[in-house]
């Protein structure tokens, strides 16, 4: 029996989840590739520098991927507090001088030798790490407003030190994710509601208090009024995608790309998809997610315990809500700002937590898979002895 266990196989959800989020991060590199030659080529004399960067994330994310694809998920949950408070310490070393590192204006990234790391990446799985152990310890209490309290100030304090950065669009995604557990956990309609609205106040205000994030919101009400400053971003991001029309130019031929669009190789790579592959390109790429998210939904309704239920959950939730928010930026449904599109944006930090959280719902999933075999095992042995008795 140990042998089968060793060799069981995760269910066809969990293959097909598995494989869609390979293919993806594999056309996401070739998609960074593709947006950034030009521009790394001017900057960095190598055309392959954003290429080698995310090539080397998926190598390391692969390994991850396999090795928390073995290891008992349960395992995780005593070091949700420990994972909560990593992800603070990482969030607040962007602030260190040496070792956090500024670009266009914020502190997002931690300085290692020969490579950096983006510490809300990591900081929003940590969040959903901690909330789903924390839930599902408290599942019964879950009614009672002050049960639900150490998630919100988690939350919010993940949150703060983000804002901090500043980092609205890493904020956003984290506050809709606060808010997605505090739902998929079972809190009341009310306190639901009740928690939603301080959330849904705060955003207006965390705007205008900030020049720029102004500038931004007015952009977007008509990028044209200001085309070669705070509309430039969302203008050429239009022409880009209108440019690929039904089928698209083809792959490389992108013109945007040539220091038109900025951001081109990260978030706002997705309108590179756009002009290359055209609308029929842009629906296939959406159709994947929606059956990544589909599978993922799955495999948390069939999780052996709420701890999983709640992990696979958080998980999607944050591929769902970063997808949703990364598209409707380019196509200029809300306001523009910076936020990667799960496994194709460039980001080798990103590539790695995404493929890690993949390798944690594989785990469940395999997990889950071995619960109904066992059944199904049992069931045919008790039948054969059923029969074996009522023969004799």
């Amino acid at each position: 029996m140990k042998s089968k266990k060793n060799k069981l196989l995760n269910s066809k959800e969990g293959i097909i989840l598995a494989s869609i989020s390979i293919f993806l991060i594999l056309f996401g590199v070739l998609m960074v590739y593709s947006a950034s030659y030009y521009y790394a080529e001017k900057n960095y004399n190598n055309p392959y520098f954003f290429l080698i960067k995310q090539a080397i994330g998926f190598f390391i994310g692969i390994i991850v991927l396999l090795i928390l694809r073995k290891v008992d998920y349960n395992k995780l949950k005593k070091f949700g507090l420990v994972g909560l408070i990593i992800g603070y310490v990482l969030l607040i070393l962007v602030f260190i001088p040496g070792i956090g590192v500024e670009n266009y204006g914020a502190r997002r990234w931690i300085n290692l030798p020969g490579f950096t790391i983006q510490s809300s990446e990591i900081a929003k799985f940590s969040f959903v790490l901690f909330a789903s152990g924390y839930l599902s310890n408290h599942f019964k209490d879950i009614k009672k407003l002050k049960t639900l309290l150490p998630v919100v100030l988690a939350g919010g304090l993940t949150c703060f030190l983000i804002i901090l950065e500043p980092n609205m669009s890493i904020t956003m995604c984290v506050g809709m994710v606060l808010l997605s557990m505090l739902f998929i956990g079972g809190a009341s309609f009310k306190h639901f509601l009740l928690l939603s609205l301080p959330l849904l106040i705060l955003v207006p205000i965390l705007i205008i208090i900030e020049p720029y994030r102004m500038l931004r919101l007015l952009a977007f009400i008509n990028p044209w009024e200001n085309p070669k400053g705070e509309g430039y971003q969302l203008i050429q991001s239009f022409f880009s995608i209108s440019g690929g029309g039904l089928f698209g130019v083809g792959l490389f031929n992108s013109r945007q790309k040539y220091l038109f669009l900025p951001f081109s190789e990260s978030d706002f790579i997705f309108a590179v998809i756009a002009e290359e592959f055209g609308l029929i390109g842009c629906i296939l790429l959406l159709l994947l997610y929606f059956v990544l998210i589909f599978c993922g939904i799955k495999i948390a309704i069939r999780a052996k315990n709420r701890f999983g239920c709640y992990l696979v959950s958080g998980i999607i939730s944050i591929i769902c809500i970063q997808t949703v928010l990364n598209i409707a930026v380019v196509t200029g449904l809300i306001p523009p700002t910076g936020l990667p599109l799960p496994f194709i944006s460039s980001g080798s930090t990103s590539i790695v937590v995404f493929m890690a959280s993949i390798g944690v719902i594989l785990n469940i999933d395999r997990q889950n898979n071995q619960i109904k075999i066992d059944y199904n095992i049992e069931k045919k042995i008790n039948f054969f002895k059923k029969n074996k008795l009522s023969k004799i």
